[in-house]
């Protein structure tokens, strides 16, 4: 299916590349043939369904916008893709997709007020879950959560921190958490004075990017193929059983030490069912 989807993208005239992902794969368009790109994938592919769109922050490079498409097929089967594009951090907008998927509407807002990204000829662009009154994008990278820096962090004092403890003894409570830039660093400033880079904190605490996994062509299967069926794991031996055994020999019986031995009978029972046949009188 994917390969499907990029054929179709290109066929249109779309600059659509695949690539791997932990999840669905994902196909990365020119911002320019972001709704072009989602109008062929709807029609021409059968990705009818439009499931949800988000954002990264990835810093310097901009803001990668996200949306997760499927496709619903011979029942319980469902294709999925993900298409991306990258949008620069100094001009973040975007066509869109209300007219193409309804459900984009409020994911669009949301996508809007966290990261501050437009959508250009939305039709009601507004706020849908933070205050009127809030200032900043909170999902972008160099937005710095205030009661952070300027609370201590809760909980019992910590080692180093107690009544007895030298001055000037190291505390975790007094360490600024992960990300957090010093005090004097972000903040409202007076004219003149000189303005840090506001990403400079997000990308000293950034880590490198966890290498992906790609699938061997051993793994994938194609479409209609149901997956390999696996034998169940065989049980572990149970106890000895106990009780009568059925199978094999019958094991010799003995007597309990001190009773008297006796030979079993050789010959044939006695007429009249073991009793015996002579005359009392």
């Amino acid at each position: 299916m994917t390969s499907d989807a990029v054929e179709a993208l290109t066929g249109a005239g779309i600059a659509a590349t695949s690539a791997s992902s932990f999840g669905p794969v994902a196909i990365d368009v020119p911002p320019e043939s972001w709704v072009a790109a989602h109008e062929v994938l709807r029609d021409a592919v059968g990705f009818t369904f439009f499931d949800f769109l988000s954002a990264a922050d990835e810093l310097k490079d901009g803001f990668r916008v996200v949306s997760h498409l499927a496709d619903f097929w011979g029942g319980t089967n469902v294709d999925h893709v993900l298409v991306r594009t990258l949008v620069p951090r100094d001009n973040a907008v975007l066509p869109t997709l209300t007219d193409v998927y309804a459900g984009a509407n409020w994911h669009e807002r949301e996508t809007h007020e966290m990261f501050g990204i437009a959508f250009d000829g939305h039709p009601n662009l507004t706020t849908l879950l933070l205050p009127e009154e809030f200032e900043g994008h909170p999902l972008r990278k160099e937005f710095v959560l205030a009661s952070r820096v300027a609370k201590p962090w809760p909980g019992a004092k910590e080692p180093g921190e107690s009544d007895h403890a030298p001055a000037g003894a190291p505390s975790r409570r007094r360490t600024l958490p992960p990300g957090v830039p010093d005090p004097g660093t972000w903040g409202p400033r007076p004219p003149g004075s000189p303005t840090p880079d506001p990403l400079a904190p997000a990308e000293a605490a950034a880590t490198p990017a966890r290498p992906r996994r790609t699938a061997t062509p051993a793994e994938r299967r194609p479409r209609n193929q149901p997956p390999p069926a696996t034998a169940p794991p065989a049980s572990p031996p149970g106890p000895p059983q106990s009780g009568p055994q059925t199978d094999g020999p019958a094991a010799p019986q003995t007597s309990p030490p001190g009773a008297p031995q006796t030979d079993p009978p050789t010959g044939p029972p006695a007429a009249g069912g073991g009793e015996s046949s002579a005359d009392p009188s």
